[in-house]
């Protein structure tokens, strides 16, 4: 369908509309701006399909900018956040923010009354004044935005979106931050990692670490199968160990805070991640009394979620349950005095997580925020991120900080052809989390660590060798196009972008974490079972249970932007490099996934083999500035 041009019908709408709201006389021609982050930056490179039909449907969310433009929100945040500065520390609780920075009902009545005389309909207001919801045919909405609306086809999908900026007139332009879901190219979100799991059934299905496995690193050589008799051959020379069965919270406790006797008391760390595991109480509790981990005391784990969840079998809602688990019970090993909420998403869709984040910001009682979650780079647009990136600016003036998983397939060229990082990871005002390999030996000292990038060699079917398969996983990292290098990173990298991660600790599916959790198993049986889990999910997590010590030893205060501490205090940050002592664990499996009915797979995972990235001395894109040592417990002192 041929459209008629959009620029006389938007001028005459807007010309109605400023005369209802007196913005301008009737018989003026109405002055329009631009709003920033409108355009989708993927239309360039994908193919136009025409224009969309005028009655086509439109939903969107228009975001109110704070008062004062979220430069003002930016300068706060960094000033809060800037040794030497009149407001250093100074946070603002949820109420004083709002009272000082969220938009006002008289904006969001000056917004909604003009989508309204666009002939959109306005359908709810997003919590403290944060958004306006609309929906209405793409002839109303090219009308209200000045922007033709057109058809496309991207990442597979025929989808709709702006063909240019939005623009809304000028008296409003201040009040409008951007406007999301006129792209109608699905935004979703996955978790880091997770087990095994049929979308189908609920719980998830099951699945169990396969023996022999070690109780901790090299415990046990590899030189036989489990059988104890049928030899394995060597790789490279060398007799590897079993993999561990999973570290557990003494084990990492020792490892990487050593004696300290902080335990995170009068911390509190939020998790967000899409849906509620149902038995998430119960299998932190179990997992706790079987390893070591202190108890849970009344009130110490909370969870806060929407009425209802949508998009569960897209978003492969039991998944998640895994999730929410190895992210519950890692932050309690690590912080065994912690109080935790978990705030669980209505979906995967970045919509959902907006509102999720917005809400824990909201609430503000959480200082430390860890997400194990992610999408590329590339699927990412500029409004989207413009609204992820005013939740986190709020959070930063309530002194909180966030936390991301960098996500677990290396540079990305392999699963999507372009080299690439992960976002919100990415984002200059969010904390990005990769992985190491780690070792950890019988008393539970660190023996090394070294980056995670594993490349897998199967057995040969003659027993005689292993047979490469290529890379399989490893830590996200790289070079962001989205944004400049922030100030922090002076100094650090030559890039003029910015580079991700920042920090990394345990990653390693194949040196990861024991977990517990409520799975269902062939015949029906549902039942707690525990398994070895990874990947940089269980990074963001530890490394947010490790700062809440942190946090504890001021006083419980947040600090509100963390890179920058981060990268003034490298020195609380052990450096990862060289080569690891062993090239890799040897890794037993079950063929179907639960006992040794069907046989066990064995297979050599390596070490230090990330794709294209490389962990170097000094900051690398693999492990950041370095891995937290007993130093970062007393660096906020």
């Amino acid at each position: 369908m041929h459209k008629r041009s959009i620029t006389a019908a938007a001028i005459a709408a807007t010309t109605v509309l400023a005369s209802a709201l007196a913005m301008t006389p009737a018989s003026a021609a109405p002055t329009t701006k631009a709003v920033p982050n409108t355009k989708p930056a993927w239309v360039s490179h994908a193919t136009h399909l025409g224009s969309a039909a005028n009655s086509a449907a439109t939903n969107a969310r228009v975001y109110l900018a704070p008062r004062g433009g979220l430069a003002a929100v930016k300068q706060a945040a960094t000033a809060m956040a800037t040794p030497g500065s009149a407001s250093y520390h100074k946070f603002l609780t949820a109420a004083q923010y709002r009272a000082r920075f969220a938009p006002t009902d008289a904006t969001v009545r000056a917004v909604s009354s003009y989508l309204r005389a666009a002939g959109l309909s306005v359908t709810g207001v997003g919590a403290s004044n944060r958004y306006v919801t609309v929906k209405g045919t793409v002839a109303a909405a090219e009308h209200a935005f000045g922007a033709q609306i057109e058809r496309y086809r991207h990442n597979g999908l025929t989808v709709q979106a702006p063909a240019s900026s939005l623009a809304v007139p000028a008296s409003l332009a201040a009040a409008v931050l951007t406007v999301t879901g006129l792209d109608t190219t699905p935004k979703i979100v996955k978790p880091s990692s997770q087990p095994s799991s049929d979308p189908n059934v609920a719980p998830p299905a099951g699945f169990r670490n396969a023996r022999p496995c070690s109780a901790y690193y090299g415990q046990i050589p590899a030189g036989t199968k489990a059988d104890g008799t049928t030899p394995l051959p060597q790789f490279n020379g060398k007799t590897l160990p079993y993999a561990p069965c999973g570290y557990t919270g003494p084990q990492f406790r020792s490892a990487y805070e050593g004696n300290s006797t902080l335990d995170g008391s009068g911390v509190t760390v939020a998790i967000t991640d899409a849906y509620a595991a149902p038995t998430i109480a119960a299998d932190a509790a179990t997992y706790a009394a079987r390893h070591g981990d202190r108890a849970y005391v009344p009130g110490q784990l909370t969870q806060t979620w929407p009425n209802s969840f949508t998009h569960e079998g897209q978003c492969g809602a039991n998944g998640w349950y895994g999730e929410e688990t190895l992210d519950v019970e890692a932050v309690h090993a690590m912080a065994p005095g912690a109080n935790i909420h978990y705030y669980g998403s209505a979906s995967c869709f970045d919509a959902d997580f907006l509102d999720t984040l917005g809400q824990v910001v909201d609430d503000g009682t959480a200082k430390l925020v860890s997400n194990s979650w992610s999408d590329l780079e590339a699927n990412e647009s500029p409004d989207a991120t413009a609204a992820y990136e005013a939740v986190f600016l709020q959070g930063a003036t309530e002194g909180i900080s966030f936390m991301f998983s960098s996500g677990d397939n290396g540079d990305e060229l392999a699963a999507t052809g372009v080299k690439q990082v992960d976002y919100p990871a990415s984002d200059p005002y969010a904390t990005g989390v990769g992985g190491t390999s780690t070792a950890i030996g019988a008393s539970g000292n660190l023996l090394f660590q070294t980056g995670w990038g594993t490349a897998k060699y199967n057995l040969s079917a003659d027993g005689s060798g292993w047979t490469s398969v290529g890379f399989l996983y490893g830590a996200g990292g790289g070079t962001s196009s989205l944004f400049a290098r922030p100030d922090y990173q002076d100094g650090v990298t030559s890039s003029a972008y910015r580079q991700v991660p920042d920090v990394a600790l345990d990653a390693d599916p194949n040196t990861g974490m024991l977990v517990g959790e409520t799975q269902k198993f062939p015949k029906g049986v549902v039942a707690y079972d525990e398994y070895r889990i990874g990947g940089t999910s269980l990074a963001s997590p530890l490394f947010a249970g490790m700062t809440a010590l942190s946090l504890q030893s001021v006083g419980g205060d947040g600090v509100g932007l963390l890179n920058p501490v981060i990268y003034a205090h490298r020195g609380a940050f052990t450096d990862v490099a060289g080569s690891p002592p062993d090239a890799g664990n040897v890794r037993a499996d079950y063929a179907n996934g639960v006992d040794a009915s069907g046989g066990v797979l064995y297979s050599v995972r390596t070490f230090n083999q990330d794709s294209s990235l490389a962990t170097t001395p000094g900051y690398d894109p693999v492990t950041g500035v370095g891995v937290p040592n007993t130093g970062w417990l007393t660096a906020l002192n």
